[in-house]
């Protein structure tokens, strides 16, 4: 029963297949391709792989990423597979959305706190739990122990504030620089600022979801760009690297059936 998981992201659409729908099962291949070279994945990457028997996604970059993907798959491989997509809806696999118009949350988000608080549950824990997404743009969601989602954040990435302060500041470029405790050079500063706004927010939200639920809450953070946060994070956390296919995973069982 082979799965395949599908992540359209801002920038990137990345994929993994497993030997089933389910969290642990074992992963065969995976993958990424820039969007704009989507229509490769039929003649390359996806060339030898089985057809898969259920396929779950989640994406961000609308609905003509989707039709693309739709393209490769029926047109060019001839997979017999209905693709699926993830919808957020006022409930799902443990977690209770509580966003003001449920189905606009962002799915990747949706898909993000289903997965971290399956590995958070998976570990015997029951927290607060705050989720931080770490890509071309940057959420950060708040759950209560019971799994009922209060509310996030969203900030730019550290791309897109670089490139707001190029083109509004005279003089500033994109830099290479380093994160510094109190930077002495542009590239640093520049660095260091994007850094730590991306850190603050975090810290903010983890003191309001633990004054709102008098507990110390338990983070999770994932994302392409998660590493670059790493050494300027204040509070203890857990850096995962397949986070979204995790939630896909947790959601298949649910849908089809461990």
């Amino acid at each position: 029963m082979t799965f395949l998981a599908i992540d359209i992201g801002n920038t990137r659409l990345k994929w993994a297949i497993y030997d089933d729908h389910r969290p642990g099962a074992a992963l065969l291949a995976h993958g990424a391709e820039f969007l704009e070279h989507i229509e490769r994945l039929a003649e390359g990457a996806w060339a030898g792989l089985p057809a898969p028997d259920r396929m779950l996604g989640c994406v961000v970059a609308g609905d003509a990423a989707k039709r693309r993907v739709h393209d490769q798959i029926e047109m060019m491989l001839g997979w017999d597979v209905q693709p699926q997509w993830v919808v957020p809806s006022i409930a799902e696999a443990g977690v209770i959305n509580g966003y003001d118009h449920p189905s606009r949350l962002g799915a990747d988000r949706w898909v993000a706190m289903i997965g971290a608080r399956h590995h958070m549950l998976a570990q015997g824990a029951q927290r607060p739990l705050i989720v931080v997404m770490v890509g071309t743009a940057v959420t950060v969601d708040a759950l209560d122990a019971d799994g009922n989602f209060l509310g996030g954040l969203i900030l730019p990435g550290h791309g897109i504030m670089l490139r707001a302060l190029e083109g509004g500041t005279a003089g500033l470029h994109v830099p290479t620089g380093e994160v510094k405790r109190f930077p002495k050079n542009t590239s640093d500063a520049l660095t260091s600022g994007g850094t730590y706004a991306i850190a603050g927010a975090v810290e903010r939200m983890y003191q309001h979801l633990a004054d709102h639920c008098r507990a110390e809450p338990m983070c999770i953070m994932a994302g392409g760009a998660g590493w670059k946060m790493s050494p300027s994070m204040t509070r203890p956390f857990q850096l995962l690297n397949n986070l979204i296919f995790d939630g896909l995973l947790v959601m298949a069982a649910k849908r089809w059936g461990e």
